[in-house]
């Protein structure tokens, strides 16, 4: 037997078990010298007398057993064979504590019809499934997304006290069969990968940019495109985004519009992000050229090489506005596609706006010329 085991604490119990010569050790010094020792003697050998005739029976009585169990078996058979045979030898043989050996055979393992432990998913089915999800977050962002395109929902997570807002999306969730998660911030956290999440998150199914072509169909009498040359930073296109939508710009042209959909520049949006096309330009030299043709006028604006001042600038009903980076500003190529060139004025301390405060500063003027 053990006489040691882990428990539950992972601490080590050790069981002492008192041996028959400890207890007649004991027993010789709890009995006192002297007096009644030559009954107890006496006492002991009858006893020894009716044990060892109660052994000789039962060796007597295991000793037929035996001489029947080898008459039934065959001849040339071990004990050891008639107990794999399954016969019962006695109430140990009984006993489900046996140690069976045998060599390894390929037989052996289960057969499971073809189904193997662990599923097979296709690299490049999980990478084009990245490609075309992303994570948005923020309440405002999320609410305007729900109510403007649920159907791009593939999953969502939720903090439990913003859940009373969104009852209307997790109802709409739960009856079109869309996962949704109730947990904690660490796990929303983990989730949406920011620790500003806003108490929920959606998976959703990235939108498709617009050519040109097909933003031209639809296009207003009235309109105002913005495009932006390289402009990555997420934060100043969730900016330009809300100004956008705030001004009743529709379209945006960018060279990824990918870039419109990440979590940090819709969050920063405030749900603007929904009311904004993005069209899909990678080369603006066409895409300019093809605005124009549809009667659009092409404004380009530069701190230092703005020609005209916005504050006595004609803004037309139909135009694009470019704007480029903060630190180089429009490339030389795009400069030249301009047919109205601007500046914004000021104190000349700082080299330029940030994008996106000019953004808004242009298109407000705009919007005070024409709405």
């Amino acid at each position: 037997m053990n006489d040691s085991f882990n428990g539950k604490n992972g601490k080590v119990k050790v069981m002492y078990v008192r041996s028959e010569d400890d207890n007649k050790d004991r027993d010789q010094k709890s009995r006192p010298e002297g007096k009644g020792r030559q009954g107890e003697r006496g006492g002991r050998q009858g006893r020894s007398a009716q044990d060892g005739d109660r052994r000789n029976d039962r060796r007597g009585g295991q000793g037929r057993s035996q001489e029947n169990d080898r008459s039934r078996r065959p001849a040339g058979a071990s004990r050891s064979e008639g107990r794999s045979e399954g016969r019962n030898e006695g109430p140990y043989d009984r006993s489900p504590w046996k140690t069976v050996s045998r060599a390894p055979n390929e037989e052996d393992k289960p057969d499971h019809g073809g189904i193997a432990g662990k599923s097979f998913i296709d690299p490049e089915q999980l990478r084009r499934q990245r490609a075309e999800e992303t994570r948005v977050y923020g309440e405002n962002a999320c609410q305007a997304l729900f109510a403007s395109r649920p159907d791009a929902i593939v999953r969502a997570w939720f903090v439990q006290s913003v859940t009373p807002r969104f009852r209307e999306a997790l109802r709409w969730m739960a009856a079109n069969r869309k996962a949704y998660h109730v947990v904690d911030d660490e796990e929303l956290a983990k989730a949406s990968g920011t620790e500003h999440h806003g108490g929920v998150c959606f998976l959703i199914k990235k939108r498709n940019g617009l050519d040109a072509a097909t933003y031209l169909k639809t296009a207003a009498d009235t309109d105002c495109v913005l495009a932006l040359e390289d402009v990555g930073n997420p934060h100043n296109l969730g900016g330009i985004m809300r100004t956008c939508a705030h001004f009743g710009v529709k379209g945006l042209m960018v060279q990824d519009a990918s870039m419109l959909e990440s979590g940090a520049a819709v969050r920063t949006a405030e749900g603007g992000a929904e009311h904004i096309q993005a069209i899909d330009a990678d080369g603006f030299d066409g895409a300019l050229d093809e605005f124009r043709r549809a009667g659009y006028i092409i404004v380009t604006t530069s701190s230092h090489k703005g020609t005209t001042p916005l504050t006595k600038a004609s803004l037309p009903k139909k135009m694009v506005l470019v704007l480029g980076q903060e630190r180089d500003g429009l490339s030389e190529t795009v400069m030249q596609k301009g047919d109205l060139s601007l500046s914004i004025g000021g104190t000349g301390q700082v080299e330029s706006l940030n994008v996106s405060v000019a953004t808004g500063i242009l298109l407000a003027e705009w919007w005070r010329q024409n709405a």
